[in-house]
């Protein structure tokens, strides 16, 4: 038996994502996103309603994205529910620190290990924005010995979208492009 919802956006997991901008005074800020993925190999879609870094977004042409992960949700969190045209020291509160990203005119904050580095390239119906990746930088502290990022290291998070609880993604199931193959 199945159970109906509806149109509902219960697709899992639900990455956390830190949208990381630059205000018209060079001020970093950033707010957390959970509308959103990879839509090609080097473009990204975020869906974000009216805010400050949207504005931002769409003064600078450029933002970042971190991924969220278990060490800074609380942080995370915080960037998520309180904004930056209330709240003028949200980074400095959040205990984010930035630089300036090397590929694009938008920060990158330290504490998060995983960063895309973002142009904006279009807005789709006022609310979507699709912004180019022109750069993936990680801390050396979620690489493997093969120099990849290793999710045994690095512990992303993940939002439930029903009961609006983070979560920390599992353990390896299986080997992609390999294990389908006992089926042929």
């Amino acid at each position: 038996m199945r159970k109906n919802f509806g149109a509902k956006p219960f697709l899992y997991p639900q990455p956390v994502m830190i949208i990381g901008t630059y205000d018209e005074n060079g001020k970093a800020n950033a707010m957390n996103a959970a509308w959103g993925g990879i839509v090609g190999m080097n473009e990204i879609m975020i869906d974000l309603g009216s805010h400050k870094t949207t504005d931002n977004m769409m003064k600078t042409k450029a933002f970042t994205v971190s991924v969220a992960d278990t060490a800074h949700m609380v942080s995370c969190d915080y960037v998520g529910v309180v904004s930056a045209n209330s709240e003028p020291d949200k980074m400095t509160k959040a205990g984010f620190t930035t630089i300036k990203s090397e590929f694009v005119n938008a920060p990158v904050i330290n504490e998060l290990p995983l960063v895309l580095e973002c142009v904006l390239k279009q807005v789709i119906d006022g609310s979507k924005f699709i912004g180019e990746i022109k750069n993936v930088s990680a801390d050396e502290s979620i690489l493997g010995e093969d120099g990849e990022i290793d999710l045994g290291k690095f512990h992303p998070i993940t939002y439930d979208t029903v009961h609006h609880g983070y979560y920390e993604l599992g353990n390896r199931v299986g080997n992609a492009f390999k294990d389908g193959m006992k089926l042929k």
